[in-house]
């Protein structure tokens, strides 16, 4: 009986659980983007550095001794 009462608490339909406000949506959306973004324009400058100087800059990750 009691394993029943357990199963039948636990067992949840998405429809049960509450989605959110739709302002918070938009702002986790939004933020989402922009982070999004940014982490664009940071690929975007590591790619510029390695067209400009690939060898420079793989080298300066290279440790050099007892580094």
């Amino acid at each position: 009986m009691a394993s029943e009462q357990q199963q039948k608490g636990s067992s949840r339909s998405e429809e049960d659980v509450p989605t959110g406000d739709d302002a918070a949506t938009g702002a986790v959306t939004a933020r989402k983007e922009q982070l999004d973004s940014d982490v664009d324009s940071i690929l975007d400058e590591i790619d510029g550095v390695l067209e400009e100087n690939a060898a420079e800059f793989v080298s300066s990750f290279v440790q050099k001794g007892g580094e």
